[in-house]
């Protein structure tokens, strides 16, 4: 038997075939081979055609079904992982009405901020647990002011991973975690958010039924069956924004467990087990994928955009002739706290984390008699450590017990140096391992229609690469350089 996970990012879409005893990847592939086009007719916007989507996703499936060797019938169950805050709208015969504005686009923003004041600062965080932001709410209410005639032909608004789902099924749902990332959901009230549907004049029809995160969503519909050859009846049984299926791929299900990447940009997700926000709106706080009413369980989620862009910022003007290993390795033969030198990484735009101020890169406290490659290097590093730790204390602050962080063995999470200052200054056991998002929607669909009992059970066989204690005996060390890093940080 396999399950069979599908991610549907902004660059392309993956497509993963796990065998359900072993938990094995059997095949996996993405397409297309180049980065997926985002069209921007104007500077801020972002859009993709939902059509698009759905084309690779049939030639990845067609690649990893040829690749296993395997016949549709032994496909027991379809997971989808998909991005966030993304917006599809259909009409009555489910064709959409324009392109999809995925999660990059910022033309709503003032609209969300009007909400934001509208609606009020705590009634907002109170109840959506986030400002409405730029997220899908406020795209919808730029397509209500800025294309009337579409919006007068909105049937139903999706999100992303909905519209694949209802390419699969026929069926038109989402879940609360999808609504919850649309900032339409109110988490004291356990319903739709009465208050934004209000205030922006959406209609509660437009709004598709809503279905369990692990559940069956729909079947593969006759058509779905025909373009893609899979067979009639296969159960969607799962779905989830990238980033909660992200830490679901790496079994982050409970509080105090968290799971990071940090690519060119940076994400710490934590599992929170109350109701709670940051009351300046730092991070952002969605349902996370085993969210219940009788059991909350929150993703937070931060966002630092200025971290492993750092590092290669560095790596092309200071150290152009060295590889990323090499780099690592002369880093290393600087001391904690890099003698001195306290980099800013916030050089990628404004940061969420810093109240959405922009303070740019910087460096301090060098000294030109002492202070070599080497001290810069590390320096870059720690301060994109240091960046995660500041945001972490927010989650703290929120009521989050940090003990482990997990992450998939890539980007920064390849340096000593970034894993073992993270550790030593969060004070969590960091766990790396090999995975990713098609697979971990595979498993979900798994739970999803009871191949496996839970969590634990669909992740049993994940492969841990390594485990990265904090250095307790080091732990002052540490902190003065974060203290001082703190210091110099002016917002």
């Amino acid at each position: 038997m396999y399950l069979l996970g599908f991610d549907v990012g902004s660059s392309s879409v993956k497509a993963c075939l796990v065998e359900v005893g072993s938990g094995i990847i059997v095949a996996r592939d993405f397409f297309p081979k180049v980065e997926m086009q985002i069209a921007a007719a104007k500077p801020g916007w972002a859009e993709q055609e939902p059509e698009t989507w759905w084309k690779n996703l049939k030639s990845a499936y067609r690649s990893v079904l040829s690749q296993a060797g395997i016949k549709s019938d032994e496909i027991k169950a379809i997971g989808i992982s998909y991005q966030m805050h993304g917006l599809v709208l259909i009409d009555k015969n489910k064709k959409a009405l324009r392109p999809a504005i995925i999660w990059c686009d910022s033309r709503a923003v003032p609209y969300g901020e009007k909400a934001f004041h509208a609606i009020g600062k705590e009634q907002c965080l109170s109840h959506l647990l986030n400002s409405p932001g730029n997220f899908t709410a406020a795209k919808l209410a730029w397509v209500k002011e800025n294309e009337p005639t579409i919006y007068e032909q909105i049937y139903k608004l999706m999100l992303p991973g909905d519209y694949i789902g209802m390419r699969l099924t026929g069926d038109v749902v989402t879940t609360v975690e999808g609504l919850s990332e649309g900032i339409f959901w109110d988490f004291k009230e356990n319903r739709l958010s009465e208050e934004v549907l209000q205030y922006y004049g959406f209609d509660k029809s437009f709004i598709p039924e809503i279905k369990q995160t692990f559940s069956v969503q729909g079947t593969v519909s006759a058509e779905a069956a025909e373009e893609l050859g899979l067979k009639i009846g296969t159960p969607v049984s799962y779905r989830a924004g990238d980033q909660p299926n992200n830490a679901l791929s790496l079994n982050v299900f409970n509080p105090g467990e968290i799971a990071s990447t940090a690519g060119t940009s940076g994400v710490v997700y934590g599992v929170l087990g109350q109701v709670n926000f940051d009351p300046l709106s730092r991070v952002n706080t969605f349902a996370h994928v085993n969210h219940m009413p009788e059991q909350t369980r929150l993703g937070v989620l931060l966002c630092i955009n200025g971290t492993g862009i750092l590092n290669s910022w560095m790596k092309h003007n200071v150290a152009s002739t060295l590889s990323y290993k090499e780099i690592d390795m002369l880093a290393s033969q600087s001391p904690i706290g890099s003698k001195g030198i306290s980099i800013i990484p916030f050089g990628n735009g404004a940061e969420r984390i810093l109240e959405n101020n922009e303070t740019g890169s910087s460096v301090h406290g060098i000294n030109f008699n002492i202070h070599t490659q080497a001290d810069l290097l590390r320096a870059a590093q720690e301060g994109i450590v240091f960046s995660f730790q500041y945001g972490i204390e927010i989650m703290k602050a929120m009521g989050m017990d940090i003990r482990i962080i997990r992450a998939g063995n890539a980007n920064m999470f390849f340096s000593p140096i970034f894993r073992q200052t993270l550790a030593s200054i969060s004070g969590a056991t960091i766990e790396l391992y090999d995975t990713d998002g098609a697979a971990g929607a595979a498993k979900g669909a798994g739970i999803g229609i009871g191949i496996y009992r839970d969590n634990n059970e669909a992740f049993a066989g994940l492969q841990k690469l390594a485990v990265i204690e904090p250095e307790t005996k080091l732990y002052n060390q540490y902190k003065e350089a974060y203290e001082l890093w703190k210091k110099r940080l002016t917002i």
